[in-house]
């Protein structure tokens, strides 16, 4: 039988190199530990810049619940000339020695990139062998690993040929997923492979990038389901191969270097969680079936609470109930549903006092929110229930990593919703000519755009699309979107590093991630906009510039073109239909909303973004002036 692992559904011990996390090892292990990791890797740096003994960090670690599985990383061992070869062996005595101090049994050798390396599996293979056997005096193991820059070995099954030549009991293949698919290696393999001769299994992915592979893995490293490495293959073959020891982490990443390393810890451990979901390992419930958003609830006080019912009035929102027990306000057109919760001592309120006026929850459609949320609770989610007044419904809600809370809401066809059981409804909304939410958009913090991918790939089941780059006046933002199977729910994450672009703008001015902006879609658009303006909402003014280029690049009519100049449109169009864009004016210079008819286009109109982003900037930088000259 097993040990009791930490995670109850987890069919592997699960570890985390000291190198993946940021800030001292005390830090380190305690993240670990207090998210449930199983064990830790040592590796050496954090070790030697430790202001302490080895025993002290092995009982730490005692202290904590981790075991020491691994001692990581040896360097340049195998198949050296002389003096190399001697000076090596005593090397290993003493990483021995420290190995002991420590409490762990198990050394990571990695394959030689130095220039004295002589090319010979044999020599390589009898130098292992030699260390092995100096191991197992002390009660000890070695594990060979292929490093994928490796001088002369760089593939598992080198690795493992090596290890089979050596033919020690304390000898064994330590994989990585990383040094194996970063080449192309085929992992499948590996299922063939004694699973008791191989000593540890290290995961890593990574974004498919085109540069050497050292710099590759030393910056650009992530956690299973962050990047676009085929990990799930590479853990099918570890499991064929019968292999039943610690699933480890080994990530270096600039990104993750600067992040708390709590926060990293528990998407580490969320990862591993997913991963072995992915290949069977364990049985996570089922992601949900998503029928579309269902609300966007905006933190308001009263008097944002007025300044933005005015606000989305003139977009055709108008109040059609008031909850039965507190503070909150229902608008609708057509079936998209804003509510505004002014409720003190609330979830909401807390969300204003923080940011202000913003989007503080979200609520999706979903087949089953009793699995949708014990598949998060599994995926280390914690669960959020508002208090809830007589006859009201209690909507199950979990946290995204900015805060924001995500309502889980039956898809029922019932015909009663919860707008019937918790509000007072006091008029029907016309049918109006927006129809469904078709995206929405969020600002991220610096660094963390691979922990909201994992976020809703993993609990939800999106799928990431491409990242694209965008280019604002005052820098870069990063944007990737994460969609729904059925593509009914569409969140753009969006991330840049200079606090001067709209998203760096958004991130530092009002205390954090969240909403930026919100699509609607309708099946008129020239309709919708002109309508809208008649009711006093106001869009951004598009450059005649604009329209130039764009009978240029697609070759539209001139009357089409001017449709779209009249109403400030702008345009795009892909191999699955054309995409029009209308953007508001910001409320309160923090979010704006977007009218679009989706028309079979896949995208999110990144080729406007530009255009939108210039116009808002020069906006911004207008009113500045503006506000300067009255000073």
């Amino acid at each position: 039988m097993r040990p009791a692992f930490r995670h109850p559904l987890s069919a592997y011990a699960l570890s985390i190199a000291t190198v993946s996390l940021a800030g001292g090892l005390q830090e380190k292990l305690e993240a670990a530990a207090n998210i449930g990791f199983d064990g830790v890797e040592i590796f050496e740096n954090d070790l030697l810049t430790f202001d302490g003994t080895p025993e002290d960090v092995r009982r730490i670690c005692a202290d904590l619940g981790l075991t020491i599985d691994i001692f990581q990383p040896f360097r340049d061992f195998e198949a050296m000339p002389e003096p190399y070869r001697a000076r090596n062996m005593d090397r290993a005595e003493r990483k021995f020695d420290v190995m002991q101090a420590l409490g762990t049994d198990l050394v990571l050798v990695c394959s030689s990139v130095h220039p004295a390396c002589i090319d010979d599996p044999a020599r390589a293979a009898a130098d292992l062998r030699e260390m092995a056997e100096r191991a197992a005096k002390r009660g000890l193991r070695v594990g060979f690993e292929a490093l994928a820059w490796g001088r002369h070995t760089n593939r598992w099954r080198q690795a493992w040929d090596i290890v089979t030549r050596g033919n020690h009991p304390n000898l064994g293949l330590i994989v990585d997923s990383f040094h194996t698919l970063s080449l192309d290696d085929d992992p499948t393999g590996i299922a063939a492979v004694p699973g008791e001769k191989i000593f540890y299994v290290q995961l890593a992915d990574a974004p498919k990038l085109s540069m050497d592979v050292l710099s590759w893995s030393r910056h650009f490293r992530n956690f299973p389901g962050q990047g676009q490495l085929d990990v799930t293959s590479f853990m099918k073959a570890v499991r064929g191969s019968g292999y039943a020891g610690p699933v480890s982490l080994e990530i270096f990443n600039d990104d993750f270097r600067s992040t708390q390393a709590r926060l990293t810890a528990r998407d580490g451990l969320r990862s591993l969680v997913f991963v072995q979901d992915s290949i069977g390992a364990l049985k996570l419930p089922a992601a949900p079936v998503f029928g579309g958003v269902q609300f966007l609830e905006f933190a308001v006080d009263e008097m944002a609470h007025d300044a933005l019912a005015a606000f989305i009035a003139t977009l055709g929102f108008r109040k059609i109930g008031t909850h039965r027990s507190k503070n909150v306000t229902l608008f609708r057109h057509g079936q998209i549903n804003l509510v505004l919760n002014a409720e003190q001592d609330s979830a909401a309120s807390e969300h204003f006092l923080l940011h202000g006026p913003a989007v503080c929850a979200v609520a999706l459609l979903v087949d089953d929110p009793a699995r949708a949320l014990a598949r998060a609770k599994a995926l280390l989610s914690p669960d959020w229930f508002e208090r809830v007044g007589a006859g009201e419904r209690r909507i199950p809600a979990v946290r995204a990593p900015d805060g924001t809370l995500i309502y889980l809401i039956e898809n029922s066809d019932t015909g009663r919703g919860i707008f019937e059981d918790d509000f007072v409804l006091t008029e029907a909304a016309d049918a109006g000519l927006l129809s469904t939410t078709d995206h929405i958009a969020q600002a991220l913090p610096t660094g963390r755009m691979d922990s909201y991918v994992l976020f809703y790939r993993a609990i939800f089941g999106f799928e990431p699309q491409a990242t694209f780059e965008l280019p604002d006046p005052y820098g870069l933002i990063r944007s990737r979107a994460m969609v729904s199977a059925d593509g009914s729910v569409r969140l753009p994450l969006n991330i840049s590093e200079s606090r001067e672009t709209a998203t760096g703008r958004f991130v530092s001015a009002f205390a954090g991630a969240g909403v930026h902006h919100m699509a609607f879609d309708t099946t008129d658009i020239f309709a919708a906009v002109a309508q809208m303006r008649h009711q006093g909402a106001k869009f951004l003014p598009i450059p005649p510039n604009y329209y130039d280029d764009l009978q240029a690049r697609h070759g539209l009519d001139d009357d089409f073109v001017a449709k779209l100049q009249a109403l400030d449109l702008l345009y795009d169009c892909d191999e699955s239909g054309e995409f029009i864009q209308a953007f508001s004016e910001t409320f309160d210079d923090r979010f704006f909303f977007e009218i679009v008819p989706r028309n079979g286009y896949v995208a999110f109109g990144a080729p406007n973004a530009t255009m939108r982003m210039a116009v808002q900037a020069q906006r911004r930088d207008a009113a500045k002036l503006g506000a300067r000259l009255v000073l």
